[in-house]
């Protein structure tokens, strides 16, 4: 059952929000990042935003880097906030990303544990251990649910894509059902714009790959907005218009426009939809105070991995600004 959330619980919380956000990666951080004259370089500007040395930066490094300090947060923020459903909103997609790495490497016969990320609500060893023992007793019945079914099927049919499925769609349940819980209006907000983003992302790619509405009603997921029954009935040039109302209409515009065979780069079409759920997050920074601030900033580092990713790993492929450029997303502050 949903509790009211009351504003007044999160006041020393959200004045801590306002002090971290300072250290957020900006645009003008990415900026010297991008400009720095190698990957090494680029790092130390992460000192900035409280991150450890990254003296070599590798591949393996950043993601060790990036993992510890997505720990450290959901660590800190435990012991700060009494809304376990709100933070688990912003955890729950490592428990699945896990479960997915699981499944596949059981099928294949192969260890894949080097692959499991930290920073879910489930310990990643613990999970392993117990996936192979196939005792999931202390996970959440959708969980468990999901995992069994995705096993089964990938067993039966050998198509990981059918495993996939299942476990986004108990994934997004999942979500729903804990920014419920949480009872903040505006979780269930982001929730619901981030279900109407993946079902138009799986819309366009689908229409690209010249996927009628069977297969589009096996990934379309409901929570949002949007109907997917509405989604999967429309022709993909065509989304445009289930999208005008929808902050997600720019990127609705530009998935429209590439909803065909060999449509062209879906780069611009991907940052357009991150973008939107970003704007709608940062609305909370002109809130004083509540949950909204914080459940703000939480996206705000998921967002701030993926651009450190971006440009780190850029960098040390030696891209070249514009084309990392183009990757990045828009910076909450």
């Amino acid at each position: 059952m949903s509790k009211k959330v009351k504003e007044t619980d999160f006041l020393s919380i959200s004045a801590r929000v306002r002090v971290m956000e300072t250290r957020l990666l900006t645009a003008e951080r990415m900026e010297r990042m991008i400009d720095a004259k190698d990957a090494a370089e680029a790092a130390k500007v992460l000192g900035e935003c409280g991150y450890p040395d990254l003296a070599e930066p590798t591949p393996s490094a950043l993601e060790d880097l990036l993992a510890d300090a997505q720990g450290a947060l959901f660590e800190d923020l435990g012991k700060a906030v009494d809304a376990p459903a709100l933070l688990d909103v912003f955890r729950c997609k490592y428990d699945y990303h896990n479960a997915k790495t699981l499944v596949k490497a059981q099928a294949l016969g192969i260890d894949q544990n080097r692959l499991l990320l930290r920073g879910g609500r489930y310990d990643p060893e613990a999970l392993a251990e117990d996936f192979r023992r196939e005792d999931l007793r202390a996970y959440t019945p959708a969980f468990q649910e999901a995992v069994a079914r995705a096993r089964e099927l990938l067993g039966s049919s050998g198509d990981p894509q059918q495993a996939d499925f299942v476990l986004d769609r108990a994934y997004y349940g999942e979500l729903a059902a804990l920014a419920k819980e949480s009872g903040s209006k505006f979780l269930e907000g982001y929730v619901a714009l981030s279900i109407d983003g993946a079902n138009l992302r799986a819309a366009v790619r689908a229409a690209r790959l010249d996927k009628g509405p069977d297969f589009l009603r096996l990934v379309l997921v409901e929570g949002g907005a949007v109907p997917p029954a509405d989604i999967a009935n429309t022709p993909g040039p065509d989304l445009a218009r289930l999208y005008h109302n929808s902050p997600l209409a720019p990127a609705a515009e530009a998935g429209s426009a590439l909803a065909v065979p060999n449509g062209g780069a879906l780069t611009e079409f991907e940052r357009l939809c991150d973008d939107a759920i970003m704007a709608y997050a940062a609305q909370a920074r002109m809130i004083p105070f509540g949950e909204q601030p914080v459940a703000a900033y939480l996206y705000a580092r998921e967002a701030e991995a993926t651009a450190i990713r971006i440009i780190l790993t850029g960098r040390m492929a030696g891209l070249d600004g514009t084309t990392i450029r183009q990757r990045l997303r828009r910076a909450y502050c």
